[in-house]
């Protein structure tokens, strides 16, 4: 009877190192997406980082870059702690899940704060910035910002087209255009200098609008890989100290 308990507890054990085993692995799998929705976050959109007076928007994606490469060096530990069934390695790694099971609590905290207070600057300061830095000498990275704005969102202005009466740069002698070429449908030179809505992007709300519904939906990945992690994380914690009690029991 006793060598079939200790043979019941040693199976056991096995069915739990392989269990933890394919979770990191979908941890490790879990982390990768954090990193790269991270690092697309930066190369693909940091653009419009310049239209915002605040730092929140690219700390957001430093902090998932960050993110992903603790999880995927956790992921690493559990492996290496759950193959080689070491207890000192898996107390390290329930302490470095509980770690990133605080900073996602406190990631989605500074989300919610960064869309509030990104929502109110973008309503007080878009239409400043467009209007006053707008292919003005030393702010080529606006004019860049602005111009990728209008065309990859199909606006005009940040409010509306009529915003951009009293840009310094429509105001300017010698430019007889009513509104930057990036806000025509079909961009060509000079193709600013007719407003109507058959020529230029008339939409409801503006670039405000349009901006303000991709950085929620950026804060709505970052909330759904957070909650997918922190899933993950419980089933971790469990599986390892199911297994830590395990290899203090398994008289092997």
């Amino acid at each position: 009877m006793e060598a079939q308990g200790e043979k019941s507890l040693s199976c056991g054990t096995i069915c739990l190192k392989y269990l933890l085993f394919l979770f990191n692995i979908l941890f490790w799998l879990a982390g990768g997406t954090v990193l790269a929705v991270g690092v697309w976050t930066m190369v693909e959109k940091s653009d419009y980082i310049s239209l915002l007076n605040s730092s929140l928007y690219s700390v957001s994606a430093y902090l998932l870059i960050a993110a992903g490469v603790i999880v995927i060096v956790t992921g690493i530990i559990g492996c290496c702690a759950t193959l080689k069934e070491m207890k000192s390695l898996l107390i390290v790694y329930l302490v470095l899940l509980l770690c990133i099971f605080l900073l996602e609590v406190i990631a989605g905290v500074l989300a919610y704060i960064t869309y509030q207070e990104l929502d109110q600057e973008l309503r007080q300061n878009l239409k400043g910035t467009m209007q006053q830095k707008y292919q003005q000498p030393g702010e080529e990275s606006i004019t860049h910002a602005v111009d990728k704005l209008q065309q990859e969102f199909q606006c005009c202005g940040s409010q509306n087209s009529s915003d951009w009466r009293d840009s310094v740069w429509i105001q300017s002698a010698g430019n007889e255009r009513l509104v930057p070429d990036s806000c025509c449908k079909s961009p060509s030179a000079l193709c600013g200098l007719r407003d109507h809505p058959s020529n230029i992007y008339k939409v409801e709300g503006g670039c405000i609008m349009k901006l303000e519904e991709f950085i929620l939906s950026q804060l709505y990945i970052i909330g759904a890989v957070g909650i997918g992690i922190a899933f993950l994380q419980l089933v971790g914690m469990m599986f390892t100290c199911c297994l830590y009690q395990k290899l203090k029991e398994d008289p092997y």
